[in-house]
């Protein structure tokens, strides 16, 4: 136990709405743990920022976050802003200023939720997804030139580096090893993109050679989509790269309940700089201020959050307590088939505690 700095970025929507949510709950926790503070310090980052000053956040906001020992981050999207400003200049900017490189998404069917699948079952969704997080097709690399002329070209180039593909293969073989099944479903597309996606298989092939405790099996992306569906129990940890995984990692998420559920971080894992923490639901403008945004995508991404901070134990508490309200099933929000409200979750989440 010790005292940890928060940096709260609540951002756009409903991330405003949660993100407080998600404070007040670890708070509630913190102040039934003598040896454990944390300190939050809020700022008003995001697209209303960027309507009146003209940046999403200043010049040395990454300096700033530096100076903190987690970031706790709410959604960014605006439908007065350009997605590509809200996104680039705010949660990209971070993730890649600060060498987040690996996206962590864990995918569980928690006690009393339902899932679309036939056969979802508890035993059936257990899924740790890995995402590359700094290159890919997210890289930036591209361009747009004859803008407004009939032979207008737009390009976005994916990057794929040995070192970027190699530290990202590591850190989920690493995590496949800790856990029971030991397997790790390697996710591609090379049969179709022949020259970056090739590098990342031939990568792929040499780090395993060190890992020969893990079990490793090679699936096209669109054929790993169709197993999360049709053969659920076969998955365990994945890994992907950043198109690719942000694309399963949304549909394992809605195949769990539902996406206002799923918890991430973007991790720098040699902590050289802080790490993020966001749910993964968006912004959602058409639900904002009516009360009605799961917190709970949110509270889950806390428990991350203080599972790498090295609090395993409240991290645990945390997460049981989301698990013990939706066993309940009294106080759900409506998107996982309740009627509860923001702050009605909040409040059961904290006597679960």
């Amino acid at each position: 136990m010790g005292t940890y700095r928060i940096a709260a970025i609540p951002g756009d929507g409903i991330g405003k709405e949660v993100i407080a949510a998600g404070c007040q709950v670890l708070e509630h926790l913190a102040s039934g743990h003598s040896d454990l503070t944390l300190e939050f310090e809020v700022f008003p980052w995001g697209s209303d920022a960027y309507l009146e000053t003209g940046a999403m956040m200043p010049e040395d906001a990454l300096d700033t976050l530096r100076g903190f020992d987690a970031i706790y981050f709410g959604s960014a999207g605006d439908p007065r802003v350009p997605d590509h400003i809200s996104l680039w200049k705010l949660r990209l900017a971070i993730c890649q200023g600060l060498d987040q490189y690996a996206n962590i998404r864990p995918t569980r069917l928690l006690p009393g939720l339902s899932s679309p699948l036939k056969t979802g079952t508890p035993q059936t969704i257990d899924w740790f997804i890995v995402r590359e997080n700094s290159e890919g097709e997210y890289s930036g690399a591209g361009g747009r030139v004859h803008q407004a002329l009939p032979n207008e070209v737009g390009l976005d180039v994916s990057v794929i580096t040995r070192e970027g593909a190699e530290r990202i293969q590591r850190f989920a073989l690493d995590i496949a090893r800790a856990r029971p099944r030991k397997k790790l479903t390697f996710v591609t597309k090379s049969n179709a993109q022949r020259h970056a996606m090739v590098l990342w298989d031939d990568v792929f092939e040499e780090v395993t050679q060190d890992y020969p405790d893990v079990q490793t099996e090679r699936v096209l992306v669109d054929a790993m989509a169709a197993r999360f569906v049709t053969d659920p129990e076969s998955i365990d940890t994945v890994v992907a790269t950043n198109l690719h995984a942000d694309v399963l990692s949304d549909l394992a998420a809605a195949l769990s309940g539902s996406l206002g559920l799923a918890p991430t971080g973007n991790i720098n894992p040699e902590r050289e700089a802080p790490s993020m923490f966001e749910p993964i639901h968006g912004s959602a403008f058409d639900i904002m201020g009516h009360g009605s945004a799961n917190p709970l995508g949110a509270i889950w991404s806390a428990s991350l959050m203080l599972e790498h901070l090295g609090e395993k134990n409240a991290a645990t508490q945390l997460l049981g307590a989301i698990e013990r309200v939706t066993a309940d099933g009294s106080s759900l929000p409506r998107d996982l088939g309740g009627q509860a409200g923001t702050d009605e979750v909040t409040g059961t989440v904290c006597d679960a505690l």
